[in-house]
């Protein structure tokens, strides 16, 4: 069966959540919220997956604006998404390989690898670059 893309759903959801350009932290906060709660489920809709890009998109352009991109690493960045999910070090266990390749990596001891960077970018729905230092 293929989905296709409902324009008439599409504005009710853009109307729903109003997506624009972010000015504060306060409306960074609120689209973050609704990226959120629509990456917890299951399956998106064609029309909820193109609110979701639209969303990251406003998401990057503020906070590459707004944050210093050296002020974080690798590793703060992979706490950051834990923290944000609510995961601990267990639940990513399956993604780098062992329990004690993941304690490192979550501690900070370990760097992580390109193929582990791979597997959490997708896990998280995320760059992977994000997961590696430069």
């Amino acid at each position: 069966m293929t989905l296709t893309f409902n324009p008439k759903i599409y504005s009710e959801l853009l109307s729903k959540h109003q997506p624009r350009i972010i000015k504060s932290e306060e409306e960074n906060e609120k689209f973050i919220a609704i990226v959120e709660e629509l990456l917890s489920r299951p399956n998106l809709t064609p029309e909820e997956d193109a609110v979701l890009e639209l969303l990251v998109r406003l998401i990057e352009d503020f906070e590459d604006k707004h944050y210093e991109i050296n002020a974080s690493t690798p590793h703060s960045r992979l706490l950051h998404l834990m923290e944000a999910r609510s995961l601990e070090k267990a639940d990513l266990v399956k993604i780098l390989g062992s329990r004690d390749v993941t304690a490192e990596v979550v501690n900070g001891e370990l760097e992580i690898s390109k193929e582990q960077a791979e597997a959490l970018g997708e896990f998280f729905q995320v760059n992977p670059s994000l997961f590696l230092s430069n």
